[in-house]
Order: structure tokens, then sequence, then C-alpha cells
């Protein structure tokens, strides 16, 4: 009986060639690979993570749920990064993504964007009921005294625009943004430093209220100079821990 191996079982015999034969395909793959691409070691490259979310540059997605940080005062933006790490703001993405940064680095991200000056695109809404933007628009301009509810102009700058060092603006915001975040400080999905002055003027608010002032803020152009403010005229109505926390 012939006991040697079929020959199906026997092993090719490359011996000393095969590793000369490997090194010569490696090297034919790799010739046919771009050459590395260097990436610069800047806070533009590194936070080009946030674009994805926040349109390019930052100047707002167009899905409607994210808001424009190009240009935004640097310590409010400051706050919020602090906010969403520290749990005061809850969103799973961004408390992520921030989860283990210090201060400093957040402070750096936050006055990247603050100095971008960047075009704003036109305003979202258009051709809503008139009776719908008078309202929007006494409230944003007059406030209701009766319900306790100050003027948005009256912390936001006269312009909306925002007032540095923390203020942000209200222009140039989707109006779906603009609802979320009046419902989140109503019902303390976001808050802020104590004493929390939105979340005390968000809660004086009912829907209807929500729905004609992010409907009047979203439907304005932006005015030429759409910087933030220098300061504001006059004191604000309430005390905000947020604002002063950024001024110390």
């Amino acid at each position: 009986m012939n006991a040697a191996a079929p020959s199906s079982r026997r092993r090719p015999r490359f011996r000393g060639r095969a590793p000369a034969l490997l090194l010569a395909l490696a090297g034919s793959v790799q010739a046919q690979l771009p050459a590395p691409v260097a990436v610069p070691d800047t806070i533009a490259q590194r936070v080009l993570a946030c674009t994805a979310c926040h349109g390019k540059e930052g100047r707002a997605s167009n899905q409607g749920y994210f808001p424009r940080i190009a240009g935004k005062p640097a310590d409010y933006l400051f706050n919020q990064l602090v906010n969403f790490r520290d749990g005061r703001r809850h969103h799973g993405l961004m408390s992520y993504l921030v989860q283990h940064l210090s201060d400093d680095y957040l402070m750096e991200m936050a006055r990247h964007f603050a100095a971008l000056d960047l075009p704003y695109p036109p305003p979202q809404t258009r051709d809503a009921p008139a009776a719908l933007l008078a309202r929007g628009e006494a409230l944003v301009r007059q406030g209701d005294a009766s319900r306790r509810i100050p003027a948005c102009a009256q912390c936001h700058g006269a312009a909306l625009t925002g007032v540095q060092p923390a203020i942000p603006g209200l222009l140039g915001l989707p109006r779906d943004y603009l609802n979320g975040q009046l419902g989140a400080w109503q019902t303390g999905q976001r808050r802020a430093h104590a004493p929390d002055c939105m979340a005390q003027v968000a809660r004086q608010l009912s829907p209807q209220d929500i729905g004609a002032i992010s409907t009047w803020l979203s439907s304005q152009p932006l005015p030429a100079d759409a910087k933030p403010a220098a300061a504001l005229q006059a004191p604000m109505p309430l005390r905000c821990g947020g604002v002063a926390e950024a001024a110390r």
C-alpha cells in the first residue's frame, strides 16, 4: 500500500524565494498608493469636526436644529462648551466631544469661532402671518411687563446681534433651533450658572409666545454690522449668572 501523502496535501516549495516574492508584491502596492498628505496642526484643522453639524466654518446648518457659532461672543461660546461638558446642557454628541477637554482648550475653540467674520444667509422664515409677526416683534422689542417678561432687546442688544463678552445674538438662527432652546429653558433641559435668567424668562412664555418670537426672529435680515455690540446701553433687567461668570 502506498503510504505517500496525497499530492493535494503537499506544501508548495517556495523556500528562499517566498520572502523575496512578498517583498516585491508589497513594493508594487506601495508604489501605487498616493503620497501621504501633511495635515497642519492648527485650531482651524482641529475644529473641522464641529462643522459637520454647525455648517461650513460654523455658519449654521440648513437642517434647522444646529445654530450658527461663527462670530458669536467668545465667552458665550466658551460658557456653552463648558455647560455641555459639565451637564448643564444636554446633547449626546456635544457632551461626548467635549467631555475630556480642558477649560483652556475650550476657550481656544471659542475664540477661533468668535473671530470668524462671515456673511449671513437670507432669513429662513418667509411669508409668515402678519399677526404672528406683530406679536413676536412686540415681545422681542417691548416685552410684557404685566407677565414679567423683559424685552429680548434689553439683554441681547438693540440690534439683536449680541453683546460682548457673553451675550449671543438672536438673528440668523433657524426657527426650529430657537423653538427648541426656549422649550429647553422651560423644562430645565438647558441651564446656566445661577441665577439662571433665561430660565426665569422662558417659564413666563406660552407656546404661542415662543412660536411668535422664533418666527419673527428667524424672518429678520441682519444689519450691515452684524457683530456683537461692545456694551449694553442700559443695565440688564435681570441678574444673569452666565454673564457674571464671564466677567470674572
